[in-house]
């Protein structure tokens, strides 16, 4: 099994080196298929790291959407900005995650230039597979948190500024993460649905630990949910629950204990080693409070584990009252080692996509949406309903997903509020890194921030 991850330490105060260590001269970095795996590898070590997928890329989205669900209780201000809804350009980890972000893409970027490095066909194929799928995420994921969301409903809004589109690597020399002026966000979802698409008919069936064909599917029916293209998420969405090879874990619980589980779709590998982090970075460093583990800065809302069922586990067992640091309130247990891998996008999902494009579609395309919301419900022990509506099958979303970094990003897309926060509330929009304001004169600031 492949490890991703190097393990990143950072300082209390986040005083972190924002360099992007990834940049690399893109004529002369790579010069035999060994190097085209290794920048390939390199990718997916970034997005594992705390930056990303290891830490930012789940936190940063649920504190922006914490009203009535988590409260940030930590020390690291660059967190509280965000819980607060009062960013300041210069935020640490809203800077770093930027800078990463653009990172993995260069990294992939080199390796699309320089494939023709890579003689064996199939070998060549899936590097190319898999550096088009990273891209493809990563600028999903930058223009979800940098830019005001897509509305699929109102005709011309999506020619508000996005983020910077990189298809061509950066040079060492440069000193931005990304050069050039920021796309709309419709242009920048095209780029995404382009890239996942390639992918898609580039990625093999199986990949081991790796993107394969369904990881990119999964993707791709998460980008079309966010643009309200319900039809073609419900396509891949049902493409992939019919895939035998993957099948709901036994508990929600050996989701997060066990590794590669038929339930998972993609996850970031860890071990003790090799991981996001054990003290100032990684999900269970800032989620758990249990003896010797984790720093509890991130207290579940006892008003949302009231919202579970009677009897469900997700709100009896999944969240528990700590006995570590800050002992005596409500934490996650989807968190409890630093060692366990990170589902990112897992088969569950793919139910409630399913159900959800069903229902608004009024089609029952694979099963009914009542039937898909039950086999979450009856999985964890709740009660199966015996009618569903829109709202049953968005709740059930927040309850299932909860801590895995995907509320605010539902609530934005269905134009839901977070508080006293509307969902198109610049609040809700990172601001661009200063640095890269400074390094790339081409960057607009967004509204609120200048």
């Amino acid at each position: 099994m492949i490890v991703f991850l190097a393990t990143l330490t950072t300082s209390c105060d986040k005083k972190l080196e924002f360099e992007p260590r990834q940049n690399i001269d893109a004529t002369t970095a790579l010069e035999s298929s060994s190097d085209i795996r290794s920048a390939v590898i390199g990718a997916y070590s970034i997005m594992g790291g705390g930056a990303l997928y290891g830490t930012n890329l789940n936190i940063l989205p649920e504190l922006l959407g914490s009203d009535n669900y988590v409260r940030w209780a930590g020390t690291f201000q660059s967190y509280r900005q965000v819980a607060n809804r009062a960013m300041l350009p210069n935020n640490a980890d809203i800077t770093r995650t930027w800078i990463q972000a653009y990172a993995a893409i260069n990294n992939v970027n080199n390796v699309l230039e320089n494939l023709d490095k890579v003689t064996d066909v199939a070998e060549k194929s899936t590097y190319e597979g898999e550096s088009l799928w990273v891209r493809g995420i990563m600028h999903f994921e930058l223009v979800r948190l940098y830019a005001l969301p897509y509305d699929s409903a109102t005709p011309g809004a999506n020619t508000q500024l996005g983020i910077p589109i990189s298809v061509t690597a950066v040079k060492a020399e440069e000193t931005a993460a990304v050069k050039g002026k920021r796309n709309t966000v419709e242009e920048v979802y095209n780029q995404v649905l382009a890239d996942l698409t390639a992918a898609i008919s580039k990625l093999p069936e199986d990949n081991g630990a790796r993107a394969d064909i369904y990881t990119a599917l999964a993707f791709r029916s998460r980008v079309y949910l966010a643009m309200g293209r319900y039809a073609d998420a419900l396509a891949d969405a049902n493409t992939i629950i019919d895939n035998p090879r993957f099948r709901l874990s036994a508990t929600l619980e050996s989701v997060f204990s066990n590794k590669r589980t038929s339930e998972a779709l993609f996850e970031i590998e860890q071990n003790d080693q090799n991981n996001a982090g054990t003290s100032n970075d990684g999900l269970t460093t800032f989620y758990a409070s249990l003896v010797g583990i984790g720093r509890a800065d991130l207290r579940v809302n006892a008003a949302f584990q009231a919202l579970y069922p009677a009897n469900d586990a997700r709100g009896k067992d999944l969240i528990y009252t700590g006995v570590g640091a800050r002992p005596g309130n409500l934490y996650t247990g989807k968190w409890k080692t630093f060692g366990q891998n990170i589902p990112v996008i897992r088969l569950a999902e793919m139910y409630l996509t399913r159900a959800e494009c069903n229902f608004r579609l009024g089609s029952s395309v694979g099963n009914t949406p009542l039937a898909d919301v039950n086999v979450i419900r009856t999985r964890s022990g709740a009660a199966p309903l015996l009618a569903v509506t829109l709202n049953n099958i968005l709740l059930e979303r927040e309850l299932e997903l909860a801590f895995e970094g995907s509320r605010i990003h539902d609530l934005r897309r269905t134009k839901r509020s977070t508080g006293a926060f509307a969902y198109n509330s610049p609040e809700l929009v990172f601001p661009i890194p200063e640095r890269e304001i400074r390094a790339n004169t081409e960057l607009v600031q967004n509204p609120g921030y200048l």
